[in-house]
Formats: C-alpha cells, sequence, structure tokens
C-alpha cells in the first residue's frame, strides 16, 4: 500500500500546487479519494473554469531543462494510469487521475511489522490474577471476648 501513498501525494501536491498557482477567482478547491478494489482515483475541484493544458515540447520549446514548475501535470501523467479534466458546471472543473490499487493477496495490515534477524518474536507471557484472599466474616464482640482467657490479677502487694 506504500507505493499507492506515495504517488497518491505526490499526485495531489502537484494538483494542488496547480489550484495555488493558477485558479481564479479564488483559490479554495475539494480533494476527493475513491478507493475501489483495483484503482484509486484523486480528484481536485476547484472554481476555475479553465481546464489546464499540458505544454508539448516540441510547442513550448522555451521550458527550460532545469526549469522549476511547468512539469506537474506531465509527472501527474507520467506516475498515473490515467488521468483527465472535465467542467463542473458553469463554474469549475475538476483534475483527477487513477492509480492502480495493489491486490488484496498483497497487503498486510497497517499494524504488522516485519522481524528481521536482530529482532526476535516477542514472547507471550500468560499472567494469571493474584487470588483474592477469602474475608472471614468477623465475629461478634461477645464471642471474640468469650474466646480470649482473662488474665489472673496480680497484686503489687506481696503477701
Amino acid at each position: 500500500m506504500d507505493p499507492l501513498i506515495d504517488r497518491a501525494a505526490l499526485g495531489v501536491t502537484e494538483l494542488l500546487s496547480n489550484v495555488h498557482r493558477h485558479a481564479r477567482p479564488d483559490k479554495s478547491c475539494t480533494v476527493e479519494l475513491e478507493l475501489l478494489v483495483d484503482r484509486l482515483t484523486v480528484s481536485v475541484r476547484d472554481h476555475d473554469p479553465r481546464l489546464p493544458v499540458v505544454p508539448d515540447a516540441v510547442d513550448a520549446p522555451d521550458i527550460a531543462p532545469l526549469a522549476t514548475c511547468g512539469r506537474g501535470l506531465a509527472m501527474v501523467a507520467a506516475m498515473s494510469e490515467s488521468w483527465g479534466a472535465r467542467p463542473d458546471g458553469d463554474n469549475g472543473k475538476v483534475v483527477w487521475f487513477t492509480l492502480p490499487a495493489p491486490s488484496v493477496a498483497l497487503r498486510q495490515p497497517a499494524h504488522a511489522r516485519r522481524r528481521t534477524a536482530e529482532q526476535p518474536a516477542p514472547r507471550i507471557t500468560e499472567v494469571r490474577p493474584a487470588p483474592s484472599p477469602v474475608a472471614a466474616a468477623p465475629r461478634p464482640v461477645a464471642a471474640r471476648a468469650a474466646a480470649a482467657a482473662p488474665a489472673p490479677a496480680r497484686s503489687a502487694v506481696p503477701g
């Protein structure tokens, strides 16, 4: 699942950068993720009705090889299974891309960690609760007094 997450994050970053750089009249947008059994579809909806145009190397020879902008949609196209843009009513558009989802048989739970030879399997120790002491029923005060024999009286005066 990690390769899917990394590629989805890259695509979302590129599409959000385009909203920030190009969208008018505002920069608000909505990101939608749809995970199906065989693919992930990521969509970014904004309020600018202008559809994006990917400059072709032949059409835009002035893009320098080391330019830091102008390659976002080309990267989305290169790393995705498919991508596109469509109008969204009169006041906006949706730019989307799809990624193939890994098969269910290859997935591992997020909490499962692989062990190495240096990390032995954890040992399971059974812990039993300590037996609770059985409280004896209190005896009545009269019974306690009768059970204890009185000590003989002694006098401090000899005789």
